[in-house]
């Protein structure tokens, strides 16, 4: 397991930064065209929740990318987040590989 020094960027902070700004949209509109709440929306742009399957699914058929790009994303902030957060507890894990 190799150890990133720098947090995987978060996908709300890609829709916030690149997204929304090149469409010329709001959060309001954004989550109209997902079919999605509001507070989803911002939620997910202040990177208080995560890309679910269904958000990765609606993501990637507006903005015609594919579901696992943003899935991809996700996980990558998440493992980032859990070897940080437990990364004395993993080291205590001794392998069986030879």
């Amino acid at each position: 397991m190799t150890k990133r020094t720098r947090k995987p960027t978060h996908p709300g902070a890609i829709i916030r930064e690149d997204i929304i700004p090149e469409l010329g949209i709001n959060q309001t509109e954004l989550a109209q065209r997902l079919g999605v709440s509001r507070l989803t929306v911002s939620e997910l742009v202040h990177e208080k929740r995560a890309v679910s399957t269904d958000m990765a699914l609606r993501l990637s058929r507006l903005l015609n990318t594919t579901p696992e790009s943003w899935l991809n994303m996700q996980q990558s902030v998440d493992l980032w987040e859990l070897q940080n957060a437990r990364a004395g507890e993993y080291r205590k894990i001794k392998s069986v590989a030879a």
